[in-house]
């Protein structure tokens, strides 16, 4: 039986800000909430329960007794809340933690620090940075770390009177230039040190003292002469330059902000979260949340600021966000931009939170209807790239040559999801000199769609090129110079980051990298760099026989072409029959280039 009894406990309740929980009739936590005013809050729960949703409703039935804690702050209750959460997990509660543990970089605290991984915090293992929601990143960053400085990675306790001892022996690490050897007393700790002092500030996503770290090593070193050791420096600088620019640069106006967006449906939630250091992405993470009861969006958000704040041990005194928090963090300022860099940062981030939820829905769908699998990974893609009509037939662009020799361009087709080898198509560029990629792909793309135009042939459903921005731009010129765009898809994919672009839209989408439609887009763009990758190979040794029939005495570019064409390759040229090669080149000369072509191959 509940034996709580509401009208004779609300009227004691406190007008102030604080923090309630919610026992059954076993006395287990079944709730916590936090309030700007104890009273009001909680009466609300026994007011009028017909206006309450069901789960609400069932939350009342099963409350048995209430406790509350009265604190300074609706900040103090929020961070209460969280603590308590945490702690009880009480089943009326949303959840902040997912089911993932994510990896960690470890900076230890020891003589002589490491570099280590972690998927759990021990503070008194080190210093921790992260967590990485791709650990194939937090891989990159690492090699690119100790390819930059040669840090020790043995696990030897390094005192300096067992160094003075003689204790240690440089290992194979030493020889192949990865460590300097502290454990022979070889570098000194206050040299090392400088190294760690570096690889912090890469960590925090601050790039600028370590560039000019290695630019003054540089300058020092160009000084004493030691030109070798100057060019070593530069290439670290110029490495991590080029890793800096991999990263999706908003706006270096823009310093350190913490970017939130919500969107919500009646029983989830699906916030996406982005971490801008010197305007710079440093970190991205999407993931949803299960709503208990019928919470309000402000405050899941919050709740999931401060979770998520903590989690990735960010201190930027700005968040933007597409609602307002439901309180005010001390300190810090939100931001709701409508207009201008910081818009069209919370414009990416709404676009990937709004991708991630259908990319789910979809998923959903798909597994709940248990139907053909071709139809729901195109029914995935349809969604996710906004397409009005099923993608059924897909075509997909890619230049290749070497250094600008034998240049061609591939394009393959996908019929209902698979390859349909009787569509591919090659282009040799007619009008294009030199390596040019962005030409060509202008070239390649009005060929192959004004010819479709003249034989009335059937136009794909969407067309994808390899390449970023740039190709895409240039592919649009070639549409909308024969009058057709606007009514093709067309994307672009950067390899670099799987970004997916759209005509005249600068920010990216990031579809999740296990969707099923990325892995579509990226079995078209590696099957047409793979035909395009053998036809160029191909040409190449056609030019090379080409070029070696040319040589004989009696024959020509034509001749040879024709040659090559008939029996394929020397060898068959070598054990052809007189009568077959008489047939191409008359008797005199082919008897010639048998008498050629023997000397030749002997």
């Amino acid at each position: 039986m509940n034996s709580f009894d509401p009208k004779s406990i609300l009227p004691t309740l406190p007008e102030e800000p604080g923090v309630y929980r919610y026992f059954d009739v076993h006395d287990t936590i079944i709730y916590i909430g936090k309030a700007k005013n104890l009273k009001n809050r909680i009466s609300s729960y026994f007011v009028n329960p017909k206006n309450h949703d069901t789960k609400t409703r069932r939350l009342v039935q099963q409350i048995c007794r209430l406790e509350f804690t009265i604190v300074h702050s609706e900040f103090d209750a929020l961070l209460l809340e969280n603590t308590l959460i945490k702690q009880f997990q009480p089943k009326y509660n949303i959840l902040l933690r997912d089911d993932k543990t994510y990896p960690f970089i470890c900076l230890s605290h020891e003589r002589f620090p490491r570099l280590l991984t972690a998927r759990r915090i021990d503070h008194k293992m080190g210093t921790y940075y992260g967590p990485f929601a791709n650990p194939k990143s937090m891989n990159a960053l690492l090699e690119m770390l100790h390819q930059l400085f040669p840090l020790r990675t043995c696990s030897l306790t390094l005192k300096q009177s067992a160094i003075d001892y003689g204790k240690f022996k440089v290992c194979l690490e030493y020889h192949i230039g990865n460590c300097k050897g502290p454990c022979e007393n070889l570098q000194s700790e206050e040299d090392y040190l400088q190294y760690i002092e570096q690889i912090s500030q890469i960590l925090k996503g601050h790039y600028q003292k370590p560039k000019q770290f290695f630019v003054e090593k540089m300058q020092a070193a160009a000084e004493k002469l030691a030109f070798e050791q100057a060019q070593e420096w530069k290439e670290k600088w110029q490495l991590l330059e080029n890793f800096q620019a991999k990263s999706t640069v908003v706006n270096p106006a823009i310093h350190d902000v913490d970017v939130f967006s919500i969107v919500s449906d009646e029983q989830l939630s699906y916030i996406n979260f982005m971490k801008v250091t010197n305007g710079t992405i440093t970190q991205s993470q999407t993931w949803e949340v299960k709503k208990k009861l019928n919470e309000e969006e402000a405050d899941v958000l919050t709740m999931l600021i401060w979770e998520k704040r903590d989690e990735f041990h960010s201190s930027a005194k700005e968040i933007i966000s597409n609602i307002p928090m439901a309180i005010e963090f001390q300190g810090v300022k939100n931001t709701l931009p409508q207009m201008g860099d910081k818009r069209k940062l919370l414009d990416m981030s709404l676009k990937n939170v709004l991708y991630f939820r259908k990319e789910k829905a979809d998923r959903k769908a798909a597994e709940e209807s248990g139907g053909d699998r071709k139809m729901r990974i195109l029914l995935t893609l349809k969604n996710d790239l906004h397409l009005s009509k099923l993608p059924q037939r897909i075509e997909c662009f890619d230049n290749s040559n070497l250094q600008g020799t034998n240049p061609v361009s591939a394009m393959v087709c996908f019929l209902q999801g698979v390859p349909a080898k009787k569509e591919y198509r090659l282009f040799t560029p007619k009008t294009v000199e030199g390596p040019n990629d962005f030409a060509t792909m202008t070239e390649v793309v009005g060929r192959r769609y004004s010819r479709l135009l003249e034989e009335e042939a059937e136009l794909p459903d969407l067309i994808i090129i390899d390449g970023g921005k740039g190709q895409l731009s240039a592919a649009c010129d070639a549409l909308k110079a024969i009058g057709i765009y606007g009514q093709i898809p067309i994307i672009g994919i950067a390899k670099r980051l799987e970004e997916i672009y759209f005509p005249e839209d600068s920010l990216p989408l990031y579809i999740d990298k296990k969707s099923e439609s990325l892995k579509l887009i990226q079995q078209l763009r590696d099957e047409a760099h793979r035909f395009g990758i053998t036809a160029h190979r191909n040409k190449r040794s056609k030019n090379f026989i080409v070029s070696q029939l040319e040589e004989l005495d009696g024959i020509g570019k034509l001749t040879a072409q024709k040659l090559l064409k008939k029996f394929g390759t020397i060898k068959n040229i070598d054990e052809a029959p007189m009568e077959e090669l008489e047939k191409v080149l008359g008797k005199m000369k082919a008897l010639s280039l048998k008498n050629q072509i023997k000397n030749w191959v002997d």
